[in-house]
């Protein structure tokens, strides 16, 4: 499901209405983020405020956006990277947030794609990692992935990258959602449930810290369960998109050490069906210098963007609009 920002729809008309840019003079980029509290969903809205230029707008360096020129993005929350991949293929958002294993399976027609392959997807950049999360209380009998079973489980909202990463965690365990008193919600939804005893411990799959996470973390004690290598490794799980990690400790409240998990990468996903000159300018747009402190400003999640990583770990190739950019520029 696809939710349109209003906010900058409602700038729109303000910019229309006040004369200072003509209809015929502006374009809209439609991206896809995620739900409203993990971090995809402001990571894609600062992404759109980067992007954005409308007709009028001061020069940039000069007080004004380095978007694109006569382009108004507009970021909108969605059920994840699923949703996101699929709302692109039918052309209803012009470009995404997805977890990059997702993409390639997506490209591929795997997983959940089998049967409707979209071919044409194409990346702009890396965006950093999510990590596999699953909490629960830090007074619950769960410990491990073994004990969910038989609980009340949310595996995530369906459309999400995390219902399908907790299915692939199940699976690893030897666990199917028959095991469970499976639910399917979001995050803030799980962790609100959790508070109130109607669940038992959530996944959710999106970059530390989790806002939902965070902020059950401050009004109860949780717990990470770790997802250690040995056992990904040995049921054929691991692949070079997603790879052991650590939620370090510190990055909630209440957790002092390292948590073992596992990561994949965040990309910038459009089609091919964009023109090269629009895929080099989102591109550079994206990494231009008086643009990074909007987008690395006071967030921690997006304080992980690395212009140096941005061609590392995509599901997809490059857009040869982005690649020419990446070409042509230094790290």
């Amino acid at each position: 499901m696809i939710k349109w920002n209003f906010a900058l729809t409602f700038l729109l008309l303000i910019l229309l209405g006040s004369g200072v840019g003509r209809a015929e003079d502006l374009r809209y980029l439609r991206i896809g983020t995620g739900t409203a509290g993990e971090s995809h969903f402001p990571l894609g809205g600062l992404i759109a405020s980067a992007l954005s230029r409308p007709p009028g707008s001061p020069p940039c360096g000069h007080g004004g956006s380095c978007g694109l020129p006569g382009v108004i993005a507009q970021a909108s929350a969605t059920s994840g990277s699923v949703a996101n991949l699929q709302a692109l293929g039918e052309g209803q958002l012009d470009a995404v947030l997805s977890q990059a294993d997702i993409a390639k399976e997506a490209l591929l027609g795997g997983s959940v794609f089998r049967g409707h392959a979209l071919g044409q997807l194409r990346a702009i950049a890396n965006l950093g990692p999510d990590q596999m999360h699953v909490v629960c209380l830090k007074g619950s009998p769960i410990r491990t992935i073994a004990d969910l079973k038989g609980k009340r489980i949310s595996l995530g909202e369906k459309g999400s990258g995390t219902l399908v990463h907790a299915r692939q965690v199940l699976a690893a365990w030897g666990l199917a959602e028959s095991d469970l008193k499976a639910q399917y919600l979001r995050s803030s939804a799980a962790a609100d449930a959790i508070e109130a005893g109607r669940l038992d411990a959530f996944f959710v799959m999106d970059g530390a810290p989790v806002p939902s996470v965070a902020e059950l973390a401050r009004h109860r004690p949780i717990r990470l369960l770790p997802l250690r290598a040995a056992q990904t490794q040995n049921s054929g799980f691991g692949t070079s998109l997603l790879m052991p990690t650590v939620i370090r400790g510190g990055t909630y409240e209440g957790i002092a050490v390292d948590v073992p998990t596992l990561a994949v990468g965040v990309s910038l996903i459009v089609t091919a069906k964009m023109p090269d000159t629009m895929a080099y300018a989102m591109t550079k747009a994206l990494w231009e210098p008086d643009n990074l402190p909007q987008l690395t400003d006071g967030d921690p999640r997006i304080e992980k963007i690395r212009r140096s990583e941005a061609t590392t770990s995509l599901g997809v190739a490059l857009h040869p609009g982005a690649l020419k950019y990446y070409q042509e520029s230094h790290p």
